[in-house]
């Protein structure tokens, strides 16, 4: 019988040192307990509230498997870090080469080949930029490209776009549109937001002078709102005029996720200063963020040798994120990643669009490649419309999460509800899926759309717990 300890106890003294698979199987089923004793202890709670508080045992592409050896079909890529699914073979590979080199890593004072390598493949797929400062994050990508920004124009303001995502650290913050993120942690930077689409607003803050640059998704990944046609050209001319700089934050969007390597590239003459990529680039195992920008910016922030490490990251260009970023765009390009999810992602969401017209309860349906949005709205019939409101009088965003548990509970899929206080779920699968997957989840879906529709059920049983929930955390 397996010796188990509760949270706060010492393990029990072994034989031998340290042992990953013996420390798994005795203490792997505490995990719950864990996360509630030592880390944000309301994930757990949040987790059970809705009934995904699940345990997977393994992971292979677009599956997890829990111990019963039930499959779950992934549509949410562990938000977009998964981009060409778990464990893939080739990034598996370069993982165990790297270890197995021995590499003198991390010198601090050497130049490896590595970094000069994913770079360089980096910026073929940008041409029109020239250099790459490799750090951990997306919210580190962006970091960099505001202080790059700001150090290169002399101007201490960004532009950022309402209800935008550009991560959590401080000065990311300063440019998230969200107010649930940045409410008690102020003061930030001096920054403003304007409505995307807005051309008048930006120039309106461009004309007094004091602005960086502009930072913006292609497509937000809050919503899955794309910026309207032309609006980036049109921004970038705007922000030339007032020599200020156009950062592209790719973060979720890049690497093929939206049928193009970068979202930016689907409006054509677009050519961004500075480009905030992570999540895929990491292959899923090893955390990385790259930001990419014009000869220029490089050397005013670099200008001299004092500067060396003006700017810099501890674990910056490490040989492991190194050869998993070359990994995965050599995947990118052999397996024809970006055309997969060009072709895949026009399939999922015109199947969901034909959809619109028969359910009620569904709104809209859009995005492009493998990030697709689907919204709800107020439904017509005088049932739905008192269930509905019942809903929404409570908290805006429960019926998306009643689609979202059933999903999982039910079809066994994981997806997301887009964000706080939005009817909107947001599919990002991984980048390799296929038809089978588009038919199970279309199966899924309207099986869950024909439950609420029906007027009763279990699924507005659940609604009205989701309810009280909500209630109780006002």
């Amino acid at each position: 019988m397996t010796e188990r300890t509760t949270p706060g106890t010492p393990p029990p003294a072994r034989d031998k040192g340290f042992d990953l698979a013996t420390l798994l199987a005795e203490r792997g089923g505490e995990r719950y307990e864990l996360h509630t004793a030592y880390l944000n202890h309301q994930l757990p709670r949040m987790l059970r509230t809705i009934g995904f508080d699940k345990v997977y045992e393994r992971a292979e592409g677009a599956y997890f498997w829990d111990a019963e050896g039930n499959d779950y079909l992934d549509m949410l890529a562990g938000f977009g870090v998964m981009g060409l699914g778990r464990h893939h073979p080739v990034v598996r590979k370069a993982l165990h080469d790297v270890l197995d080199a021995s590499l003198a890593d991390l010198t601090r004072f050497d130049c490896q080949p590595l970094p000069g390598l994913l770079a360089e493949k980096l910026l073929t797929h940008s041409p029109h930029l020239d250099r790459v400062f490799f750090g951990n994050s997306g919210t580190e990508a962006v970091e960099t490209a505001l202080k790059f920004a700001r150090y290169a124009t002399g101007k201490p303001r960004i532009l950022y776009c309402s209800h935008a995502f550009h991560g959590l650290t401080t000065g990311s913050l300063s440019v998230n549109g969200e107010d649930g993120f940045r409410d008690g942690f102020a003061p930030l930077l001096p920054d403003t937001a304007i409505d995307m689409g807005d051309l008048d607003a930006l120039e309106r803050e461009l004309r007094r002078g004091d602005v960086a640059g502009f930072v913006v998704e292609p497509i937000q990944g809050k919503g899955v709102y794309a910026t309207p046609p032309g609006f980036l050209r049109a921004a970038q001319e705007l922000l030339r005029r007032h020599k200020a700089l156009l950062i592209a934050d790719e973060v979720q969007t890049g690497l093929g996720r939206t049928g193009d390597f970068y979202a930016y590239q689907h409006e054509e003459g677009v050519e961004p200063d500075l480009v905030c990529v992570a999540k895929a680039l990491s292959g899923g195992y090893v955390p990385v963020g790259a930001t990419l920008g014009k000869d220029w910016i490089f050397k005013k922030v670099y200008s001299s040798m004092d500067r060396v490490l003006v700017h810099s990251a501890s674990f910056g260009s490490n040989a492991q994120a190194m050869a998993a970023g070359l990994a995965v765009l050599s995947v990118i390009e052999d397996e024809q990643i970006v055309a997969n999810a060009r072709a895949t992602g026009d399939l999922l969401r015109s199947r969901l669009a034909a959809l619109v017209d028969r359910y009620e309860l569904l709104s809209a349906v859009r995005g492009r490649g493998l990030m697709i949005g689907i919204e709800f709205g107020r439904p017509t019939s005088i049932g739905l419309r008192s269930r509905w409101a019942m809903l929404q009088k409570a908290r805006k965003g429960l019926f998306a999460q009643m689609v979202v548990v059933p999903l999982l509970q039910r079809h066994r899929i994981l997806t997301q509800v887009s964000g706080d206080h939005l009817e909107v779920i947001k599919l990002i699968p991984p980048l390799t899926i296929g038809e089978p997957e588009v038919d199970r989840f279309v199966t899924a879906f309207t099986a869950v759309m024909d439950d609420a529709h029906g007027g009763g059920g279990l699924m507005w049983d659940f609604g009205r717990t989701l309810v009280r929930q909500a209630i109780t955390n006002r």
